[in-house]
């Protein structure tokens, strides 16, 4: 039996695939799945499984049958249906390259090919700011796109951004801000590395941010990107030298700035909850959806004329507070907070709202309700079938470990076969 998969590898492409190279017509295919299942598909049933007609995909119960038929391993056609239908979900008719994704996202006076030969030349405020917007465009790709698919892109705009400083002439004002732009790209560089599943080291990444934005004078930026670096750390199990680079951040932070304070506290309050230091824990994520409502008083994240701070809004925060409830376990906290911010999450992110349904599982599973916790599950592997995403497939082994201690439940029973988990 076949056993690759390619990564998004869609249902639809797949059957009609196997039905050619084993000259098979799709009335075979219909007749055969009938002897073998004793249901009763028809050749156009399987016409529109193969185009995908109106969303068409085979139903779980042909699958085992139709995995017979084709000589497919079923683990195969489940995650191509599961792809499929995350794909429709998010409105993604059609693979799209990474390329695809960044070229659309940046801002229209930039081209996505490189930001060429800088030797010699002088720049000013002018191309400064293009590069800034240049980040922006290529930091909003990170919400649609997983670590594995953006990580090589955002190194190569990492090394250009580094070029244009250090290869061309500039006033000192122009050049601070060019390593700001330096600063913010070796954070999303950083970042996105830590989802790539060990495709790049974030700790020369992180490390080159923050000595490019104290060298700009950027305190917010700095304290960014210790509290990212600190964040990951923790999240690997180093957690004294996360808790250290996060406290570490706190000082960077001068004058106003409320909502970099409310991420820089949401950050603490998540690695205190791992070194299991839960007054401080839930200390810090008070005070963070205490300075996010004040700043979201004054003017929308959006609006914040650092860029970079777009997505510090309340509902986010919230996620942070439900995760950290979790971790407490605290349930009874964490579901509803949860549940109100995935009913209206924007279905283009798929890792995030994958990440999240991993959480609303676990704390459903703590709050012994197995039964919606196996639902938010199902929709948590949906979504991660062919995402190139190291932190949510790492989600979904704590949602499998919770999900375990319910075996005797059907509906998760159902769940854990369905995924082969």
């Amino acid at each position: 039996m076949a056993d690759s998969n390619d990564s998004g590898e869609r249902i639809g492409e797949l059957i009609a695939g196997r039905r050619k190279y084993l000259g098979l017509s799709e009335e075979d295919v219909a007749c055969k799945l009938a002897d073998a299942s004793g249901y009763t598909p028809s050749r156009t049933d399987v016409w529109r499984w193969e185009t995908e007609y109106e969303g068409r995909t085979p139903g779980p119960q042909y699958l085992p049958h139709l995995a017979e038929v084709l000589e497919l391993d079923e683990s195969r056609l489940r995650r191509a249906r599961a792809a499929t239908k995350a794909a429709r979900r998010f409105k993604v008719s059609a693979p799209v390259s990474s390329a695809e994704v960044i070229a659309r996202l940046l801002p229209a006076d930039t081209e996505l090919s490189p930001l060429g030969t800088t030797t010699g030349r002088t720049v000013g405020a002018a191309d400064a700011e293009a590069l800034l917007r240049r980040v922006h465009g290529i930091r909003l790709a990170d919400d649609v796109l997983a670590g594995g698919d953006l990580v090589e892109a955002v190194i190569r705009e990492l090394r250009s951004a580094i070029r244009l400083h250090n290869d061309t002439c500039h006033s000192e004002a122009v050049g601070r801000r060019l390593l700001s732009g330096v600063g913010e790209l070796a954070q999303l560089a950083g970042w996105v590395a830590t989802d790539s599943g060990g495709r790049a080291d974030p700790v020369p990444l992180f490390r080159l941010g923050v000595a490019a934005a104290k060298q700009a004078e950027d305190g917010p930026l700095a304290a960014h990107l210790l509290g990212s670096w600190g964040y990951w750390e923790a999240n690997r199990g180093n957690l004294q030298r996360g808790l250290d680079l996060v406290r570490a951040a706190g000082p960077e932070i001068s004058g106003g700035h409320v909502r970099v304070r409310s991420l820089t506290a949401a950050r603490l309050a998540w690695v205190s909850t791992l070194a299991r230091d839960h007054r401080t824990a839930l200390t810090a994520i008070d005070t963070a959806m205490d300075q996010v409502d004040a700043a979201d008083e004054k003017s929308p994240a959006s609006a914040d004329p650092r860029r970079w701070l777009y997505w510090v809004n309340r509902d986010e925060q919230e996620v942070m507070q439900a995760r950290v409830y979790t971790q407490l376990h605290r349930p009874l906290r964490a579901v509803p907070l949860l549940r109100k911010v995935l009913a209206a999450y924007d279905a283009s992110h798929a890792r995030e709202y994958a990440l999240y349904a991993s959480w609303l599982a676990v704390a459903l599973a703590d709050a012994n309700e197995p039964e919606e916790a196996a639902k938010s599950a199902d929709r948590m592997f949906e979504v991660l079938a062919g995402l190139p995403s190291s932190r949510a497939q790492d989600r979904s082994k704590a949602v499998t470990t919770a999900l375990r201690r319910f075996r005797e439940v059907p509906e998760v029973v159902e769940v854990l076969e369905r995924w082969g988990v």
